[in-house]
């Protein structure tokens, strides 16, 4: 190849993002220096936190820049070095971004072990979002066995994650998922004790039900109506890991309307960025491999083909039309 391609934020979306908000690029493929290697990009990982990004608002982390590579997480091969520390056939794990070609020094990058991890599987439940599961839930929710434990967004790629590694731990898991279909899969393949369809008009009923004796623990993906309803089922002294805000990122307002409840039941609420806790990544991704290679920790992915494909694959993806861990194919 002597072209690559290329996705840039063109200008920053009002409202709803569109396809119009970005612009594919053609370059020309560089030439490495001296420490550097050249990737050929396999996977791309789409997540909730690139809408975020987009917009030129103060936040956890710097706007994503205009006319610059839409930031995103990789995983790829290295095609040629001067960098003694890769060879070429080496696979690696980086943030390079919405392109199918990257040149890195090597500062950033970490070598993958796929004898008995899928490559894309770096991108989720081996990765940033399986991380993140497991930190929200070992790390602030800290749930013991016996206790329920309620997810939101249950069968994406971070919730997914959650509730499995909660009923290990001996605990009574519900989700929280939008369509039968979904909440099928939460619960006859990953094993969750019940799943709520939020679409569906007695909802609220149902997660009573499904929730008999309160709620311990809460991670919280969504934010809304239904992050309010789940308030008012905590039991004394909760703990709610607050991961996303995904019914607001749009910026539709996401009011609580129960607070009264962090009082009344002195729940403790803590958002977290998983990327500021690197201190605890060792041990996480330890965990959370070798279930993936023992087949123990089960993951799903909705896969679109071609980096042009990404801008709408990730406007599904803020709807809820993903299944699973939302990649797109770069080869």
């Amino acid at each position: 190849m002597s072209t690559y391609q290329r996705i840039v934020l063109a200008s920053r979306p009002q409202g709803e993002i569109s396809p119009d908000n970005f612009r594919l690029e053609t370059l020309a493929v560089p030439e490495i220096q001296d420490g550097e290697v050249l990737i050929r990009n396999h996977y791309l990982s789409l997540d909730p936190y690139m809408r975020g990004r987009m917009q030129d608002s103060k936040s956890y982390a710097e706007p994503q820049p205009l006319n610059a590579t839409m930031i995103g997480g990789t995983v790829g091969e290295i095609i040629a070095t001067k960098n003694p520390r890769f060879a070429v056939g080496d696979q690696v794990i980086s943030m390079s971004g919405w392109t199918e070609m990257a040149v890195s020094d090597g500062s950033l990058l970490r070598k993958l072990d796929t004898t008995h991890i899928p490559l894309s599987a770096y991108l989720g439940a081996v990765g940033m979002p399986g991380l993140t599961a497991w930190y929200g839930l070992t790390q602030i929710m800290q749930p013991k066995a016996g206790e329920t434990v309620v997810v939101s967004a249950a069968s994406g790629a971070v919730g997914s994650v959650v509730g499995q590694l909660a009923r290990q731990r001996g605990c009574r898991v519900v989700g929280i998922a939008g369509g039968q279909e979904k909440c099928a899969y939460v619960v006859d393949e990953l094993g969750f004790d019940a799943c709520i369809d939020y679409k569906a008009d007695d909802w609220q009923a149902a997660l009573t039900a499904a929730t008999p004796d309160g709620v311990d623990a809460l991670f919280e993906n969504v934010g809304g109506a239904v992050f309010d309803a789940t308030l008012t089922r905590m039991n004394p002294f909760g703990r709610i890991a607050l991961c996303g805000m995904i019914a607001g990122y749009n910026g539709e307002p996401v009011p609580i309307q129960n607070s009264r409840v962090f009082l009344t039941m002195r729940l403790t609420m803590r958002g977290f960025i998983v990327s500021e806790h690197m201190d605890l990544w060792p041990q996480g991704l330890q965990e959370l491999g070798a279930q993936v290679a023992s087949g123990q920790l089960k993951f799903r992915e909705s896969v679109a083909q071609g980096l042009a494909q990404a801008p709408e694959a990730l406007i599904g993806l803020l709807k809820g039309r993903n299944f699973g861990k939302q990649l797109v194919r770069l080869i």
